[in-house]
């Protein structure tokens, strides 16, 4: 489970799909109270960050559409409480940009 700190326009077409998703899994678990993965550090990150949580996903949503991808899976606004900002970050981004970089996907091009 992994929801990068990179602006979505960094991300190749998988990674950024593949984040929607698991943002998804996380919006599910943090709006729903579902317990599987509640203590996933990605999970424990956005506690107390639906907006920010959100505005990722608008961000991810704009950018899949600039891409040429459908989305049909909106998130509810009213549920997007919280801090507006994540200044969690995973690694510091330069880290994030080298490890995407690294994997030869096309990301941070």
């Amino acid at each position: 489970m992994r929801i990068w700190d990179l602006e979505a326009r960094a991300l190749c077409d998988r990674h950024l799909l593949g984040e929607h998703r698991e943002l998804h899994a996380v919006w599910t678990v943090l709006t729903e109270g579902k317990r599987g993965y509640a203590n996933h550090p990605e999970v424990r990150r956005w506690r107390g960050r639906l907006a920010a949580l959100y505005a990722r996903h608008e961000s991810q949503v704009e950018e899949m559409r600039r891409r040429g991808f459908s989305h049909r899976s909106p998130l509810d606004p009213e549920l997007a409480t919280g801090d507006s900002s994540q200044p969690e970050l995973v690694d510091p981004l330069s880290v994030q940009r080298d490890r995407l970089r690294r994997r030869g996907c096309g990301c941070v091009d």
